[in-house]
């Protein structure tokens, strides 16, 4: 396991917590993200592999594993558990021109593997367009009509692109066993229309941003049966982290602006998103 930058001070979150979105083969050392993420609190991650690209989570995700409970042990926190991992596949919108019949395939063979709880990141990206929007559409309501068919939830991704978003989830009818607007960057007045199709918001590190107040407004109304938190690592580092890779432990800052913002404590937001992550990953 290689050297990294020691772990910040973070704020107790008082209670279990999950990081709901992480994509742990992106990180330098997975396996110190993960025994970090137990420091801190985090019992549960949820991580993503897109099926068009690289896999390696399957073959290393064991290794991760067993490398953070020696580094637990080795640091004197041997009475931690190692966070339980989660894994939600799919092909993210970026590559919707890969999504090929065999792409769908391994998504249903996929949901026979372990730990495999749920399908995304899908959806639509038309801040970037790194596949035409036509392809886009497509990938996502072929994606999300497996995710009926195999009783799977989804993990939605969507960057300026969220009116066309709420429609075709409207168009195509949720998956019974749950729909999370993943990192959700919106304002209290699109939040309430996700909300009212029955999606589950998830909040990342903007939520702690200076200028996001329209996201914190989101987050507020936001009921806590329907609320997760995570961090999008390595990305999206939160305040005051900003500039530095983000990593599972780094949830906790997020829980706290989002509490803030409720006006309620950390550990209330902890448990109340631990236990929707519990139930939504409950597969695999």
């Amino acid at each position: 396991m290689s050297a990294s930058t020691p772990l910040p001070p973070l704020p107790e979150p008082g209670a279990p917590l999950c990081d709901a979105h992480a994509h742990l083969d992106m990180l330098e050392d997975p396996a110190r993200a993960l025994a970090n993420a137990a420091v801190a609190g985090v019992a549960l991650v949820a991580t993503v592999v897109d099926l068009s690209e690289d896999e390696r989570t399957f073959s290393e995700l064991d290794a991760w594993l067993a490398g953070a409970r020696e580094l637990l042990d080795a640091s004197g926190h041997d009475a931690l558990a190692v966070p339980d991992v989660r894994i939600v596949v799919g092909a993210h919108p970026h590559n919707a021109s890969l999504f090929t019949p065999a792409v769908a395939s391994r998504m249903r063979e996929a949901t026979t593997l372990p730990r495999v709880s749920a399908f995304g990141e899908l959806g639509l990206d038309f801040h970037y367009d790194h596949s035409p929007r036509d392809a886009q559409r497509t990938a996502f309501r072929q994606q999300l009509v497996i995710a009926r068919e195999v009783g799977f939830p989804v993990i939605v991704h969507v960057r300026e692109a969220h009116d066309e978003g709420l429609a075709i989830l409207a168009e195509q009818g949720l998956p019974p066993a749950g729909c999370v607007i993943h990192c959700f960057t919106e304002d209290a007045a699109m939040a309430e229309r996700f909300l009212e199709l029955g999606c589950i918001l998830s909040f990342a590190g903007p939520v702690t941003f200076k200028k996001a107040q329209g996201i914190r407004e989101a987050a507020a109304i936001t009921p806590l049966d329907r609320l997760l938190v995570e961090t999008d690592a390595p990305f999206l580092a939160p305040e005051p982290l900003r500039g530095r890779k983000n990593e599972p432990a780094f949830t906790v800052l997020t829980a706290v602006a989002v509490a803030d913002a409720k006006g309620i404590p950390t550990a209330e937001v902890a448990s109340a998103a631990l236990e929707n992550a519990r139930w939504l990953f409950r597969r695999g």
